[in-house]
């Protein structure tokens, strides 16, 4: 009788187990496709406008789609905001590519900030000195309690095409060595005519 009073106890318990695999293989798998677009957001940048790596900010907005009904974030635990290699920038680098399962995808390699979701929020954020030069767009992720991706937004369309903006890195030269540089330069042109000039001059007096 003990054991068959144990029955339903033993498949509840693989009910729940059960239910907490599929629903960390479905985040383990989680494809883009399937994930629902709810946040708005917006970046500073202009379309097309250049920013520098290690010296430009960019401010980036973002919050609820307010078409949507009430009670749609509900699951949104936290917020992950990432700058994106657009299509052109992707083209003949396999390292960028966009795949549509969200653990392999490769398109958003820059994390700009992560923090609790808040609902309508904003950073400000200095363009890293190691983000390579290339067009861009920005998205912002929200992930519920497991960490699992529950909806997104981002800067540009569906074809990424519009509202990019272009990154231009640092370039590692320092402008007073450029400077510097220069000058060394110049010196050497006007010292080089001026031993012509004494040389020709000696040659002269000595023709005397």
């Amino acid at each position: 009788m003990a054991s068959t009073a144990a029955r339903p106890l033993l498949l509840l318990a693989s009910a729940v187990v059960l239910a907490s695999f599929l629903a960390t293989a479905a985040h383990a798998s989680g494809l883009f496709s399937t994930l629902p677009k709810t946040l708005v957001v917006t970046a500073s940048p202009t379309p097309g406008q250049v920013v520098k790596g290690g010296e430009d900010k960019i401010k980036i907005t973002w919050g609820l789609n307010k078409s949507l009904p009430a009670g749609t974030d509900d699951k949104y635990k936290t917020i992950k905001v990432k700058l994106c290699y657009a299509p052109v920038s992707q083209k003949d680098r396999p390292w960028r590519k966009t795949v549509d399962h969200l653990n392999k995808d490769k398109t958003c390699q820059f994390k700009i900030v992560a923090r609790p979701y808040a609902g309508n929020d904003s950073v400000e954020w200095t363009v890293e000195k190691d983000a390579p030069t290339g067009t861009y767009f920005v998205r912002v992720y929200a992930f519920d309690a497991v960490d699992g991706e529950v909806g997104y937004g981002e800067t540009t369309d569906a074809k990424k095409t519009t509202n990019l903006f272009q990154v231009e890195a640092i370039s590692g030269r320092h402008a007073t060595l450029d400077i510097v540089s220069i000058c060394f330069s110049v010196f050497s042109v006007v010292s080089l005519f001026g031993f012509f000039f004494n040389e020709k001059r000696k040659g002269k007096a000595e023709s005397k």
